[in-house]
């Protein structure tokens, strides 16, 4: 996959700052939206089985090292309740998240799950089931295999950025670069549909980090982003004052989705959650920018505060029910329609596969 836009280009586009000239730069993203993947937002139920994890990134709240969290995770009937949930609302997809295992117990538990959810989520309105998103972290290729063949068809794996110094600065240094991008390589070998992302607004990124990340997007023929500011969290060990001014770090975000999506157009990009943790309409603003895919939550709300990456995450007491509604405004507000009853795969994954 060749990206249309420059190495330079892409540096100058992404440190704009005139309002005019950003204005301008999200008119040509959204109208590239609407030309390349529709002016349909592809709903993402996403299900926070777990907040176990056996890492220690250095930016994230429930990291192996933060003993002030509570630990937590959804059991079988739990899990199935939520993603039925996701299929009676009109999502159309979920995405199972949790933190890092590698263990037998939980790589059973993940994929006996994925089999029944297909199951039982079949419908005259989804024939074939809910369609599946992991967000899992690395594991081996015969993991990715086993939950390949249970029914999951994407995954999402961050490498978080593409530059190997940066990466080893927010990472221990058990957690290698070459074992993320062997990760990539596998989930692909296995047969997924592979996403990935990184952070935006890093300790020591520079605009030229972010522009080669949008590069390594191409060189690696990913199918969805999922990308982010980077906020700050009080569980991590990256200090407070690290993190970006708000503002400037949301309009560094923003202008990240819009170059994304001209440089490549028939992906699928993510309006995050974080973004609506700088600033109130923040998702309305991704899809503003580009963005064709959001995630509402359907985790049950007595865990939900115990999975918070970074603090100030929005929607912890909202209801599943008022999270559909509350973001089919979002994305009307922006100018789309929800695609109901939808798996949404990218037409960059459906030309890949031919």
């Amino acid at each position: 996959m060749t990206a249309l836009l420059s190495h330079p280009e892409r540096v100058r586009l992404l440190g704009l700052t005139d309002p005019a000239a950003i204005e301008e730069l999200r008119r040509a993203s959204f109208d590239r939206t609407t030309a390349t993947v529709g002016d349909t937002v592809h709903y993402r139920g996403l299900i926070e089985l777990s907040n176990r994890c056996a890492l220690d990134c250095l930016y994230c709240g429930i990291r192996r090292s933060n003993r002030e969290l509570v630990r937590y995770g959804l059991d079988r009937a739990e899990a199935i309740e939520a993603a039925l949930f996701c299929a009676e609302a009109g999502y159309g997809s979920c995405v199972l998240q949790a933190g890092e295992r590698r263990d037998e117990a939980f790589i059973a538990f993940v994929a006996d799950l994925v089999a029944e959810i297909r199951d039982r989520s079949r419908s005259d309105r989804l024939p074939d089931g809910l369609g599946i998103t992991l967000s899992l972290g690395e594991q081996s290729l015969a993991t990715y295999r086993r939950w390949r063949a249970a029914g999951a068809h994407r995954y999402l794996l961050r490498i978080e950025t593409s530059n190997p110094a940066l990466f080893a600065t927010i990472h221990p240094p058990e957690q290698s670069f070459a074992s993320r991008l062997q990760a990539l390589d596998d989930l692909r070998a296995a047969g997924f549909q592979v996403g990935t992302g990184v952070m935006i607004g890093l300790p020591g990124q520079t605009l030229d980090d972010l522009a080669a990340d949008i590069g390594f997007y191409a060189e690696r023929d990913i199918d969805m982003i999922g990308m982010g500011p980077y906020l700050h969290s009080a569980g991590g060990a990256l200090p407070e004052q690290a993190m970006m001014a708000r503002d400037a770090l949301l309009t560094l975000a923003l202008n990240m989705i819009a170059v994304t999506r001209l440089s490549l157009p028939d992906l699928n990009i993510a309006a995050t959650t974080a973004l609506q943790a700088l600033v109130e309409d923040g998702r309305e603003r991704g899809i503003r920018f580009g963005a064709n895919v959001t995630m509402p939550n359907a985790t049950p709300r007595r865990v939900r505060p115990q999975y918070q990456l970074y603090d100030g995450k929005p929607c912890l007491d909202e209801g599943s029910l008022e999270c559909r509604g509350c973001l089919e405004r979002r994305v009307t507000t922006a100018g789309r329609r929800v695609g109901w009853d939808q798996w949404g795969d990218s037409p960059h994954a459906r030309r890949r596969r031919g």
